[in-house]
């Protein structure tokens, strides 16, 4: 963890503001903790959109990268003929 951007649950309430802004900045987010533990992560919606949706292609193409090679391949052989 961060000690820059970790911080308990407590003093997170008295910075939420600051927090807001803070995470509004690209790959910035915060982790808040309870007791020590990491609790709950803080980041920009426009982020946490952008997390969802890359957890959506994974789910719906899980050989995605693997699929992309074959048809790389194909590709050479039709090309090459």
């Amino acid at each position: 963890m961060d000690t820059k951007t970790t911080l308990s649950i407590s003093e997170a309430r008295k910075k939420i503001f600051k927090i807001a802004k803070e995470v509004q900045k690209p790959s910035r987010h915060y982790t808040l903790t309870e007791k020590g533990k990491p609790k709950v992560v803080v980041m920009s919606a426009e982020e946490f959109e952008s997390w969802q949706e890359t957890l959506e292609v994974t789910r719906d193409f899980p050989n995605l990268e693997k699929d992309i090679k074959k048809e790389l391949e194909l590709l050479n052989k039709i090309a090459g003929h």
